[in-house]
């Protein structure tokens, strides 16, 4: 049986912890593993912090606060390069969150929300936060249902201005952006078989997924100018929640990782 995963939040850090210390996992994670989830004495779970670290554990004792466990191997996973990264335009009815949620299953390791002219939901104000913090645990649960060790970060909120900004950012320190758009004259699939290399060498990879209306002629030319490049995924043309999940799984294949 697959060890559950918890994530880790108390004072000690996971990364000095070895074989045989022992680590209490309170807080809302304890309470979900001893009452949710139920889980008993001498059985095994995997603790990570976010950051790449992964504590297998056997539980030594239970209470409402949550669980005692003994630490059995600690090991450390490097941070995947390049790194995947998806801007993910705000999008209706939680389209954006499943995106981030399949993409998060798959690998990505960052994640930024994108205010386009045309997104029907708007973070202003303190909707900015709350929309964040509510992205950063949909992120948390999809990377603790992937049994992933490193938590993908999820950024502030920018708008097409500062996306280009930080695009070309991007493109002068070695990495490729990529715009999933459906005017695209090439494929990403073909694009990969013919030059998988500048792919896996880059420093990043970015794909940019606009909302559910697409984006304005002005915002694809903003980001072209910043050095992003279009790429079609297929024939057929995808929902916001959809078309991040393709490419990312793409991309991944090519790297290896699948």
């Amino acid at each position: 049986m697959t060890r559950p995963v918890f994530i880790y939040e108390g004072d000690l850090v996971p990364c000095e912890l070895d074989a045989d210390d022992t680590v209490s996992l309170e807080g809302t994670e304890g309470h979900h593993a001893a009452t949710v989830r139920r889980i008993g004495v001498g059985e095994w779970i995997d603790l990570i912090d976010g950051h790449g670290t992964r504590l297998t554990c056997e539980v030594l004792s239970t209470s409402k606060k949550g669980l005692v466990l003994r630490v059995d191997q600690r090991v450390i996973e490097p941070q995947a390069t390049p790194q995947l990264i998806l801007v993910q335009g705000l999008a209706k009815a939680g389209r954006d969150e499943q995106a981030i949620e399949a993409c998060t299953e798959i690998g990505i390791d960052q994640v930024i929300p994108w205010q386009s002219e045309y997104s029907v939901v708007r973070w202003n104000g303190s909707k900015a936060s709350k929309g964040k913090a509510k992205w950063e645990s949909v992120v948390r649960a999809a990377a603790k249902q992937a049994r992933r060790a490193w938590i993908p970060s999820v950024g502030d909120v920018v708008n097409s201005k500062a996306l280009a900004t930080w695009v070309e950012a991007k493109r002068e320190a070695g990495g490729k952006v990529l715009i999933c758009h459906e005017e695209a004259t090439e494929s990403l699939s073909s694009i990969l078989a013919s030059d998988p290399t500048s792919f896996t060498t880059a420093s990043s990879l970015t794909l940019v997924v606009g909302p559910e209306g697409g984006m304005k002629s002005e915002e694809v030319n903003w980001l072209q100018d910043a050095g992003a490049s279009l790429v079609g995924l297929g024939a057929n043309v995808l929902r916001s929640s959809t078309a991040g999940a393709v490419g990312a799984t793409l991309l991944s294949a090519t790297l290896g990782r699948l």
